[in-house]
């Protein structure tokens, strides 16, 4: 694999090469030599598999490109920021800043930089050039630049004019531009500060949990420490996969409010920005755009390295670029938070270690930290629960499991969702009837639970038992969450099961368009295709599910036994 990458890039290097031969004109600065070429496209090359390291050994011999070349620019200066050497990158946006031309990076950080030496009206002027940037990108245009603008007038004391900026914010991006309110009203300190981060909190439309911790911070700084713990408690209830909020639940019931403070402080401007980018890291990284969003976590860093919570999700960005070592090392960092993101790191590490050197040794790793928790509860156990059951330790998961609902009520909102889990590590072990206990406890609890009701439901039909019952709840299901391959599937499997042909027929080809290459849902429909005596169409879905990788030999024994014999219609 990694000799057809190389191979791959040496042809990728080749036809830029000559697609891009007037950036090394003869009459250019830039050196027209096959070591300085081979430099640059090397630097790009190491850019794309986000080599930070390898792109900055490449790319800064080949500097006199800077008067040459946009990318190059571009790319330099974002690989400085990503090996965190900011008066670098600094120094060289400075060089290459010209009044004339618009260039999103050079002002931005030069921008930052006049800000963070207070010199506000400087900061303003390169703000405002970022709203000119190119229509190309009118997320740049719209919203980043007014937002730095409105807090370099903050920090002139302009309060009036600040929120006036923040107002010119697209209607588009309203929950972003709230965002900024609330924390402009905190570094003013407004009377509506605790309000404004309320209407986020409460906000039914988007889950805005982690500003509960914000709320709680500014709280502490009033020294009202009661509603602080309240609304973190309250939180908490709802919440309860948060990070940030169970490691700050700890702090202050552990009256370790000092620590909290520590993190943030809304009063500072450098450390509200610093989440500004912090949000705008986390929105490229759920469009997969890691490196940009790496970008903007850096800068993030750089205005607040006390907010270490943040590095999660550059954890997190650089598993997703197979960057395990990287991704490891800042995982380890984040255990000096707390217990809470200690116990997360090593689950995250665990994680990695498993693809590295197996699910054995992963799973010895992870009991050797749960091992070291001194007092576990149920969180603890939920969480090694999950860990054994995504690898098929379904007898360990189910020991885990216990012990959580031994540590919670059944008003729990984890309760019926603990329930669920066992439930299915008890259907894939063979103990049926008590898989299903749980899961029809788990119902009983919150009955709208599509996944719930599908696995139950289908697991019945499979059987060949409540055939009629299984069928209203697959109804049900199918209602409550529409478009899902698999309860579509399972629902035209209960028609089929009930000799519904015509019905199953419409409900599982629909499974079909929504799942194409899932090989138990092809050969639901193949069996209804021959059961209506479809088969040439049947034989070729057994066909294609027999080509299909993910398909099991079990499923394939099956298949290729309908495929001589077909299916006994009298059955």
């Amino acid at each position: 694999m990694k000799i057809l990458i190389k191979k791959t890039y040496i042809i990728i290097l080749l036809v830029m090469m000559l697609n891009q031969a007037n950036v090394f004109a003869k009459d250019s600065k830039f050196l027209y030599t096959g070591e300085n070429i081979s430099n640059y496209f090397l630097g790009l090359i190491s850019v794309n598999n986000d080599s930070n390291n390898e792109a900055f050994q490449y790319l800064k011999k080949v500097q006199l490109l800077k008067d040459e070349h946009h990318r190059y620019n571009v790319e330099f200066i974002r690989t400085l920021i990503l090996l965190e050497k900011f008066d670098k990158a600094f120094t060289f946006s400075k060089k290459i800043w010209k009044k004339e031309e618009l260039f999103f990076e050079v002002d931005l950080l030069l921008g930052l930089q006049y800000f963070l030496k207070k010199d506000y009206k400087s900061a303003e002027k390169h703000f405002v050039r970022l709203n000119s940037i190119s229509e190309n990108n009118p997320f740049f245009k719209d919203f980043i630049g007014n937002v730095l603008i409105a807090w370099s007038k903050a920090s002139q004391k302009k309060e009036a004019e600040s929120f006036e900026i923040l107002n010119k914010i697209p209607e588009r991006y309203i929950h972003l531009r709230q965002t900024q309110s609330a924390f402009l009203n905190c570094f003013l300190d407004t009377k509506n500060t605790k309000k404004s981060f309320e209407e986020l909190i409460y906000n039914e439309s988007y889950n805005f949990s982690r500003y509960n911790f914000f709320l709680a911070n500014y709280l502490l700084y009033k020294n009202k420490k009661e509603e602080a713990k309240k609304i973190i408690e309250t939180s908490r209830k709802k919440y309860n996969s948060n990070l940030l909020l169970k490691q700050t639940e700890y702090f202050i019931l552990n009256d370790k409010g000092y620590k909290v403070k520590n993190f943030f402080n809304c009063r500072s401007a450098e450390n509200s920005l610093s989440e500004f980018f912090y949000i705008l890291a986390n929105i490229f990284s759920g469009e997969k755009e890691y490196q940009l969003s790496n970008f903007y976590l850096k800068i993030s860093t750089y205005l607040n390295n006390n907010f270490l919570s943040n590095n999660a999700l550059l954890a997190e960005n650089y598993y997703f670029q197979n960057q395990d070592v990287q991704s490891k090392k800042i995982y380890k960092s984040l255990k000096k938070i707390g217990t809470v993101y200690s116990w997360y790191a090593s689950k995250s590490v665990a994680t990695i270690l498993k693809s590295e050197k197996g699910t054995e040794y992963a799973v010895g790793i992870l009991e050797e930290a749960f091992n070291l928790i001194p007092k576990p509860n149920y969180e603890h156990y939920y969480d090694f629960a999950n860990f054994y059951k995504e690898n098929e330790y379904y007898k360990k998961s189910i020991e885990y499991y216990s012990l959580a609902l031994k540590d919670i009520n059944e008003d729990h909102s984890l309760f019926p969702k603990i329930l669920d889990r066992r439930g299915t590590s008890y259907e894939r072990i063979g103990k049926w009837e008590k898989a299903e206990e749980d899961l029809m406890g788990s119902l009983k609890i919150i009955p709208d639970q599509p996944h719930v009701l599908n696995y139950l439901a289908y697991s019945w039909v499979d059987k060949g038992i409540n055939l009629d019952k299984g069928l209203e709840m697959l109804k049900k299901a199918n209602s409550l969450k529409q478009n899902d391959g698999y309860i579509t599937d399972s629902l035209g499997w209960a028609y089929y099961a009930k000799k519904n042909y015509i019905q199953a027929e419409k409900y599982l080809q629909e499974a079909v368009e929504l799942l194409p290459s899932d090989p138990i849902i092809n050969d639901h429909y193949a069996d209804v295709l021959w059961m209506l005596n479809k088969n040439i169409q049947a034989r070729y879905f057994w066909d294609y599910v027999l080509n299909l990788e993910e398909t099991e030999q079990e499923l394939k024994d099956k298949i290729n036994k309908k495929l001589l014999f077909g299916i006994n219609k009298k059955l």
